[in-house]
């Protein structure tokens, strides 16, 4: 009777299979597999619909959905290559950083807090998944600067050579706002290679010269790190530019096209969008104290703000000196032995989160804690001065120039190969 009920129950289940496998719906599919990580197709339709939301708000007209998809994958197979060596360094944005940083974008567009985080869900409909977004976007910009950063050096000599072709030149500070498509080629490009992207190359000049639109060019063929903002690289002084971009881009007027040029990564377009002068004759400077404390496996980070939150309390009540407290727990090397103090310098220098809290502070005055990639930091503000821009100056500034454009030729250099090594499987 047992082995006879057993069958009965078995049958009843069997029977009832087909109705429970109906009642199956799809809730998501791989798009692609990317070494040990996967995107999915939600995350690449997340991406398109956002630019296209973008697209409306500023008037653009863009190529169709499939286009969309594919250049919203390539960024995305990127992204989780980027994330997945984050994981491998141990790199993690807190909580209380991502809060930091959304606070300062909020100070910057004028608005509280609440204020920011309704704006968010009213453009975008889910403010934890903005923040999550953010987070991502951090934690790649510092894999790059990890990554990038140790294969630049400058030399002086670099430095002065192009002060002395500058002065010589009579150079201004001209910026461009550059468009830029990029025909790529696979790293071991053969000869057929390398004629069928020129061909595509051309093809693409031919559309932009009889009227087609550059931006949407860009999003339909590029596959440059910008082509889902229309290839747009922002503004640009010519030296900050990749060199086969500045040699190219000289004596150019607004509206031109540029190209096809070649490089290692394959066929380039540019365009100047705008140009705008920057003729500055004179630098607002900082000169700043801080404590720095670095959150540890020993100290959280709600004890390592509480330690300075605590100090700034007996700071203001005249119960604290600075300079001693700076050189008994600062973990800034740099300035511990002079008591936090920091010089004049310009605040462009520091970390986004750091100059921007000192542009928020009047002189004397002493900031809440706040955190940086570096860790917890309390900051006085000593004094504001305007210099002159001195041949010293010039030199940071054309140190800045030099750096900028290696770290961009050699960002795209390393996403490159971080892609040609990687085992990508697009899932159709």
């Amino acid at each position: 009777m047992k082995l006879f009920s057993c069958i009965i129950l078995s049958c009843m289940l069997l029977q009832s299979l087909p109705t429970a496998f109906a009642n199956e719906q799809e809730v998501d599919r791989i798009a692609a597999i990317v070494d040990s990580g996967v995107v999915l197709k939600s995350e690449v339709e997340e991406v398109v619909k956002r630019v296209k939301r973008n697209a409306v708000a500023q008037g653009q007209s863009l190529p169709s959905d499939d286009v969309l998809r594919v250049q919203a994958l390539d960024r995305l197979i990127n992204t989780s290559l980027q994330m997945q060596m984050a994981d491998r360094m141990g790199l993690q944005i807190s909580d209380s950083q991502l809060d930091q940083t959304i606070q300062s974008i909020a100070s910057g567009e004028g608005m509280t807090l609440e204020q920011f985080r309704q704006q968010v869900v009213a453009e975008e409909g889910s403010y934890q998944t903005f923040r999550e977004r953010l987070r991502e976007e951090i934690t790649t910009n510092e894999v790059l600067r990890n990554s990038v950063q140790r294969r630049i050096y400058i030399s002086p000599q670099e430095v002065e050579s192009l002060l002395r072709v500058m002065q010589e030149q009579g150079a201004t500070n001209e910026q461009y706002n550059i468009g830029h498509i990029l025909i790529g080629l696979p790293s071991q490009a053969t000869t057929d290679d390398i004629d069928s992207a020129r061909d595509r190359a051309e093809a693409v000049l031919k559309l932009l010269k009889e009227g087609s639109d550059f931006r949407q060019q860009a999003l339909t063929s590029s596959s440059g790190s910008r082509a889902l903002e229309g290839g747009d690289m922002g503004w640009m002084n010519i030296n900050e530019m990749p060199t086969l971009f500045a040699e190219a881009i000289r004596d150019k007027r607004r509206g031109d096209l540029i190209g096809p040029l070649r490089s290692g990564a394959g066929f380039h377009i540019l365009t100047i969008f705008d140009i705008r002068g920057e003729n500055v004759t004179e630098i607002q400077e900082v000169r700043a104290r801080h404590v720095l404390i670095r959150p540890s496996i020993i100290l959280s980070e709600e004890r390592a703000r509480e330690t300075l939150a605590r100090f700034g309390r007996e700071f203001r009540n005249g119960n604290a000196d600075f300079a001693a407290f700076a050189k008994e727990h600062s973990e800034d090397p740099g300035s511990r032995n002079n008591g936090g103090d920091l010089g004049w310098a310009d605040p462009e220098i520091y970390v986004p989160e750091f100059r921007d809290t000192l542009r928020r502070l009047d002189i004397d005055e002493l900031s809440e804690p706040f955190r940086t990639q570096h860790g917890w930091h309390i900051v006085q503000l000593l004094d504001r001065r305007s210099v002159d821009a001195t041949a010293e100056n010039q030199r940071e500034q054309i140190y800045r120039m030099i750096f900028n454009r290696r770290f961009n030729e050699e960002t795209s250099n390393f996403l490159r190969e971080l892609r040609d090594e990687a085992y990508v499987e697009v899932v159709e």
